[in-house]
């Protein structure tokens, strides 16, 4: 189908942001995106105009909502005052087109405890290697082989010797135990979409290797709780040196985890 979209949309930003993994740039720089048991390939064909793989009936049930797509991101940049913040008038300036994503709360759960102290290319490949053990193997509209991010019950049943193939390190306890813990049915991570913020949160850190920075990862790209506010390295770093005076937390609400993530990327594009 073609979409007409006029809003905020940029594929490689949104690629590029930290908040998803598996997302693959095709050579003719269209994208192949993995969601649940589907597989999107989207393409830009021009400002406003882009080619999805899916039929208007399987965007509207899946991936509109996926997208985002709903939600006026112009408006939200809109909110930002040049004159009051100016760095993050620059920061939503540049980075116009992203978008957060309503990722899979199972998947997103997994792969930011995977993410704890590593890089991008390294998060990526340890759930590729994930995907690859234990996932399903399928096609994408195209024809093209990818694998299916793993369910609880099949990382449960992993051996120790093929999860360590994944190079996950200590991270790999961490892994097995949340996957035990859905097995067993004492974790309910869609349930949390349910909850309060607050409640959220605190079902998520009590988990065994989860702590401040993971759960609000989760509670904004896997629970779509946009006011989530994760801070890694690189946004205390923006903190402090941006904002010495404090950050308008308050003034933000309740967008804050799409300001965040302008604020993040634009920092990395900007130091690394």
């Amino acid at each position: 189908m073609i979409l007409e979209f006029s809003d905020d949309l940029d594929l490689k930003k949104i690629a590029d942001s930290g908040q998803c993994f598996r997302w693959e740039e095709l050579p003719d720089g269209g994208f192949r995106v993995p969601h649940k048991d589907s597989c999107l390939i989207i393409r830009k064909l021009s400002e406003d105009s882009y080619e999805l793989s899916c039929s208007e009936d399987e965007y509207e049930s899946m991936w509109k909502d996926y997208l985002d797509a709903d939600t006026d991101y112009r408006s939200i940049r809109g909110r930002i005052s040049k004159k009051k913040d100016p760095f993050l008038y620059a920061a939503a300036a540049d980075q116009q087109g992203i978008r957060i994503l309503k990722q899979d709360p199972w998947e997103a759960l997994i792969s930011f405890i995977i993410s704890q102290n590593r890089n991008i290319p390294a998060i990526k490949r340890s759930i590729e290697l994930l995907c690859e053990r234990v996932g399903m193997l399928r096609k994408d509209p195209e024809g093209g082989k990818y694998y299916s991010f793993p369910d609880a019950k099949a990382i449960n049943e992993m051996p120790d010797t093929a999860l360590a193939e994944c190079r996950l390190g200590y991270r790999d306890e961490y892994i097995r135990r949340t996957a035990a813990l859905v097995c067993e049915g004492s974790l309910d991570i869609n349930g949390l979409m349910l909850c309060s913020e607050e409640e959220a949160f605190e079902r998520l850190i009590s988990l065994h290797g989860v702590g401040k920075k993971v759960a609000s990862c989760v509670m904004l790209f896997g629970l779509h709780f946009v006011n989530a506010f994760p801070i890694d390295v690189w946004v205390k770093r923006i903190l402090e040196n941006e904002y010495p005076k404090g950050y308008p937390m308050e003034e933000y609400a309740p967008y804050n985890g799409i300001y965040q993530q302008y604020m993040f990327a634009y920092y990395r594009k900007l130091h690394e």
